[in-house]
C-alpha cells in the first residue's frame, strides 16, 4: 500500500465521521511546530522557522491541548527541527497514547542520538526525511556540505532498526526533473517507504529567487507525473494533475492547520502577515475560510502546495466512480 494500512484507515474513519456530522470543513492534519529552533538555515525556508530560541519552545501541555482541540488524526511534528526539542520523547509517547499517526519532518542530522535507541519504532510514527535533491543540490539548499550524506546514513540505519521512513522533497526553480527521478530511484535502494514531492512556496522572508511561478510548476510536474507510476510517490493522481496544470482545484487551507510557539497561524503555515490566534475557537471561527479557498489573494497565486490541495484532490476524485477507482488503485499500489 502507498501508506501503512492503519494510517489509511485512520484517514477514512475521520472522513466518514466528519461526513456523518455534515462538517464541510475539518482539519485532517495538524502541523505542530513545538519550536522555531533549527541546526540548519536552508535557503528555501522562512527565517522564522530556524531563528527561534530554544527557550521559547512550547510546553508538552500546550502541544497536547492543540492536538486535543484540533482533533485531526494525523500530527505533522515539524518546526524548526523537532529532534532539537528536549521533550520530543514525551511528545511522541503522548501522541501515540492518543491514537495519533505522526509524521516527523527532520533533516536527519540528530536522528542517531535523539531518536534511534531513544524513541522506539512504531506503526504510528513515520520519519519524513528532508532531501531536496542529490548530494550537490541538497547540500546547496541546506547551506552546508555533508548534510546529504548524513541523511542517507540515517535512512539506512533507521530502516535497519525498523522505522517507517519517507523522503520529503521540495521542487525549486533550479531543480532538475532528472534529479527528482534520481531520488525516486533511490527509494528502493534505501528500502524507504515512499517520497512526497511538492513545489516550493514563495516565502516573503526568503531573499534568494529560487521559487517556481505557476507555468514553471506545470512544466516540471508534467514531467514528474509522466514517471510517477514507476515509483512510490505519495501524491494522489489528481494532485499531480493539478500540479501539472491539467485541472484546477480550490484550496482547502483548513485541512492542514498550524500550531506554533506564537499560537494558531491563520490561515495556514505558508501565508505571512495574517497573525496568530491564542485559542482554537477564535482561530477556527475567526478565519475567513471561504476567502482563502478562493485563492484570490495575491500571496496564493503561485501556491500549489500539497498541504493545501491534496485534500481537495481527494474530494474531487471521490465525486466520480472513475476517480474513486483511480484513487483506490493508487492507495493499494
Amino acid at each position: 500500500m502507498r501508506y501503512p494500512l492503519g494510517f489509511t484507515l485512520a484517514q477514512a474513519k475521520h472522513r466518514h465521521k466528519m461526513g456523518k456530522a455534515k462538517q464541510k470543513r475539518y482539519p485532517s492534519v495538524l502541523m505542530l511546530e513545538p519550536l522555531y529552533t533549527c541546526n540548519l538555515a536552508c535557503i528555501g525556508c522562512s527565517t522564522e522557522r530556524y531563528s527561534g530560541k530554544l527557550s521559547d519552545r512550547m510546553t508538552l501541555e500546550q502541544c497536547f491541548k492543540a492536538v486535543d482541540d484540533c482533533g485531526a488524526p494525523i500530527v505533522n511534528v515539524c518546526g524548526g527541527e523537532p529532534t532539537l526539542y528536549p521533550e520530543l520523547k514525551g511528545l511522541i509517547d503522548g501522541l501515540i497514547a492518543r491514537g495519533k499517526h505522526i509524521l516527523m519532518c527532520t533533516n536527519a542530522l540528530r536522528l542517531d542520538d535523539k531518536v534511534f535507541g531513544v524513541i522506539p519504532p512504531s506503526d504510528k510514527l513515520f520519519l519524513m526525511i528532508h532531501l531536496d535533491g542529490l548530494r550537490e543540490t541538497h547540500d546547496y539548499v541546506c547551506n552546508r556540505k555533508g548534510v546529504f550524506d548524513k541523511a542517507i546514513e540515517a535512512i539506512k540505519k533507521g530502516k535497519e532498526l525498523g522505522y517507517t521512513i519517507f523522503l520529503n522533497t521540495t521542487v525549486y526553480r533550479e531543480t532538475k526533473v532528472e534529479e527528482v527521478e534520481g531520488l525516486c530511484q533511490m527509494i528502493d535502494e534505501l528500502k524507504a517507504n515512499g517520497i512526497l514531492i511538492s513545489p516550493g512556496y514563495e516565502y516573503e522572508s526568503v531573499e534568494r529567487d529560487i521559487f517556481l511561478k505557476s507555468d514553471q510548476i506545470h512544466e516540471k510536474f508534467k514531467a514528474i507525473r509522466d514517471f510517477s507510476h514507476k515509483y512510490k510517490i505519495n501524491a494522489t493522481p489528481m494532485f499531480l494533475e493539478f500540479a501539472a496544470g491539467l485541472r484546477e482545484l480550490k484550496c482547502s487551507p483548513w485541512s492542514t492547520v498550524n500550531y506554533t510557539p506564537k499560537g494558531w497561524k491563520a490561515p495556514c503555515y505558508l501565508i505571512e502577515g495574517e497573525g496568530h490566534y491564542q485559542d482554537w475557537n477564535s482561530f477556527w471561527n475567526g478565519t475567513d475560510w471561504e476567502y482563502w479557498e478562493s485563492r484570490q489573494d495575491k500571496r496564493c497565486q503561485n501556491c500549489k502546495m500539497h498541504s493545501g490541495f491534496e485534500h481537495s484532490a481527494v474530494e474531487e476524485a471521490m465525486k466520480s466512480v472513475k476517480g474513486t477507482l483511480q484513487l483506490a488503485a493508487w492507495t493499494l499500489g
